[in-house]
């Protein structure tokens, strides 16, 4: 069993994956490697313990029901013979033990499983291991990984959690490297930069002895971000009583996360599973810091009858400030963490990762603009940290470090600040799959700085929150039309569907039908006669005057027009004429040209009638404001933008300039070429 502190557990494990080619498809190989693993680490935390005491203890107790023994026996040991355990087994066998018997390897390894009390075989039953053992072993491949596995030493002397942690995430990505783009594992560095913006500012809430500090994560995949939290608070205060909480969706990874808790002493109940989307398993429960890496862009059409019907309870609910489109679910996640919020004097703070579509996805009056309304305007968003491309394992995409709290500091109170890390990196010598790039720890003190400082410069940006709002005002402009009777506008007409019904009966009577299609056929006859014995060179600028000539022909030919017939005929005759008279409605209000509607957004700090005058009427004088779209406000946070340097293009002479010498170094290598 190697023991050397430098052994590369991750090259050593991904080896004895690789043997399993042939039985495995590459893409199956975490059936056998995870559940492998995790049951290799319990047993080697086990080594420091006398099974047969256990055993003992745990006969004690036979005459209770399986499901009630392990909180006891737990605790009996614990008690009565200093065994700090959280979980135990009770075989016969221990890793080594089960070598010395090849023969029997399938049933021996099955009764070692079952050895285990219920929290450990609970986990084993979320990787479905069972079916893999019955086919290594049909394979003949169950000996061998099993010696293989045993070459391993993952006791905590060898391998700390935190190492632990990043071994089941390093194995468990390469096994997902070409996973769909959801699946995105979380670098440790950007973890380790979202905790200094998570506990930024609670240096006196976290160094208090005996603090119970509380971190939730709702996405937690194998638990990273939980176990580096932990980790962060420990290093400033050894004497802290941290209690983590986390929930996931796919029970390998919840299994791994569950498994890792057990082995770190944490609660393992405090790890649950189910869709946080759908599934509430945190009701009513708050936590002090909260930080997560949603899957960027997923779907939750599945999820969408149960999510809209959560966000019709209002704030009653999780989704009270509203549902994003259901092509991307990241808002509803920040609202689900918001509402695990304290609401004390300390409050709580959020740190978590976005693409960049919760930045500005949806108009105003969508559901992307309407909860980052809700977020900004209850003065929750405290910062925004943008991120190198090419940082994570499988997307390259841009990201985001959104961070909120529910009690801003003095200084931050109505305001939101934008930092731009994007060049805080440095290229890595060999890429992971997308990740090209890693920030250094230096790096992320910086970037800590730039936020800490609070203060205008290159690379951070202070906003009012107001800065981020807008009203999206409509403008319209008044309908003018012409009318010019020639034979083009009377073919317009005949193509109405109310000329053509003058002629189209519904009567059943094959009798009636007919007469009634007869006289229609008639009447439409004397329409286009009518329509003929206007001018054809003449042109009405005013619709009412030739409303009122066409009104004065119906009667001069005998003909009736309905109200929706005339309508038809001076919709079909009309066109678009700016010197034409303004069209008006009965009450002589000014009729909009639909086709000619448009909308400016105007920021919230900006008077509307003033922007109005200045950058709308100079330019349409004839330009109106709907009023009644004035409460229509929308807020998107256009970062980029903020951030953007403008470069200025080189002179086209210095191009073509550059272009010649090219041409001429060109032709003189195929001069030299052809000799």
């Amino acid at each position: 069993m190697n023991t050397d502190n430098n052994f590369n557990h991750v090259a050593f494990l991904w080896n004895i994956a690789e043997s399993l080619r042939g039985t495995y498809k590459e893409e199956d190989y975490r059936k056998v490697m995870l559940p492998m693993i995790v049951v290799r680490r319990f047993d080697c935390l086990l080594d420091d313990y006398d099974r047969e005491i256990i055993k003992s203890v745990y006969k004690e107790y036979d005459f209770l029901p399986e499901e009630e023994k392990d909180e006891i026996v737990i605790a009996d040991l614990k008690e009565n013979h200093n065994m700090n355990l959280q979980f135990y087994n009770v075989s016969d066998f221990t890793w080594k033990k089960l070598l010395d018997d090849s023969e029997n390897i399938k049933s021996n390894f099955e009764e070692y499983l079952n050895g285990f009390s219920n929290n450990v075989k609970e986990i084993i039953g979320k990787f479905k291991f069972k079916d893999e053992i019955n086919q290594l072993d049909k394979k003949d491949k169950l000996f061998a990984v099993l010696s293989k596995m045993y070459e391993v030493d993952l006791h905590i002397n060898v391998v700390s959690n935190n190492k632990m942690g990043y071994i089941s995430e390093e194995m468990l990505r390469r096994f997902t490297e070409n996973s769909a783009a959801g699946e995105q594992y979380t670098p440790r560095e950007v973890i380790r930069l979202c905790m200094e913006m998570l506990f930024m500012g609670k240096e006196h809430f976290l160094t208090e002895e005996g603090k119970v500090i509380s971190i939730g994560d709702f996405c937690c995949g194998t638990g990273g971000m939980l176990s580096i939290g932990e980790d962060y608070v420990e290093k400033i205060n050894p004497s802290a009583i941290v209690n983590v909480y986390g929930q996931e969706l796919l029970d390998e990874s919840f299994a791994i996360c569950q498994a890792d808790m057990l082995m770190k002493g944490q609660n393992p109940d405090n790890i649950r599973l189910g869709n946080t989307l759908t599934q509430d398993r945190f009701k009513n429960e708050h936590m002090r810091f909260l930080i997560s890496n949603p899957p960027f862009g997923v779907t939750w059409k599945d999820e969408e009858k149960i999510v809209k019907e959560e966000s019709d309870l209002g704030f009653d609910g999780r989704f009270g400030a509203g549902t994003p489109r259901v092509s991307d679910g990241s808002l509803l996640f920040l609202q689900n963490m918001i509402s695990k919020m304290y609401d004390d004097e300390e409050g709580s703070r959020i740190a978590i990762i976005f693409n960049g579509s919760p930045l500005f996805t949806g108009d105003a009056g969508s559901g992307e603009s309407n909860i980052r309304k809700w977020i900004i305007e209850n003065d929750l968003l405290e910062g925004i940290i943008g991120l190198p491309t090419d940082m994570f394992y499988n997307t390259g995409i841009a990201t985001y470090i959104w961070v909120l709290t529910n009690r801003k500091e003095e200084k931050r109170k109505g305001k939101i600040q934008l930092v731009n890390a994007t060049n805080y990196y440095q290229n890595m010598r060999k890429s992971l799959s997308n990740k090209r790039k890693e920030i250094t720890e230096e790096q992320i003190q910086e970037i800590k700085e730039l936020y800490v400082n609070f203060e205008e410069n290159e690379n951070s940006k202070i906003f009012d929150n107001e800065d981020f709002g807008y009203r999206k005002i409509t403008i319209d402009r008044p309908l003018k039309l012409s009318f010019v009777v020639n034979n083009e506008a009377i073919e317009n007409v005949k193509n109405t569907t109310q000329f053509i019904n003058l002629a189209v009966s519904k009567k059943k009577d094959e009798q009636v039908k007919a007469e009634e299609e007869r006289l229609g056929r008639e009447k439409q006859e004397k329409l286009v006669k009518l329509l003929e014995s206007f001018d054809c060179e003449k042109e009405y600028l005013s619709r009412d005057e030739f409303r009122k000539d066409l009104k004065a022909k119906s009667k001069e030919f005998g003909i009736t027009l309905a109200a929706g017939l005339i309508k038809a005929i001076v919709t079909a005759i009309g066109v678009r004429n700016e010197n034409a008279e303004v069209c008006r409605d009965s009450k002589g209000n000014v009729e909009s040209d639909s086709t000619l509607r448009d909308t400016e957004s105007i920021v919230l700090k900006d008077d509307v009638y003033e922007y109005f005058e200045k950058e709308v009427k100079p330019h349409v004088s004839d330009a109106y404001m709907d009023e009644s779209t004035f409460g229509n406000v929308g807020y998107e946070i256009p970062f980029t933008r903020h951030f953007y340097k403008y470069e200025e293009l080189r002179p086209f002479a210095d191009i073509m300039k550059e272009v010649e010498e090219l041409e001429s170094e060109i032709a003189l290598e195929i001069r030299k070429v052809l000799g």
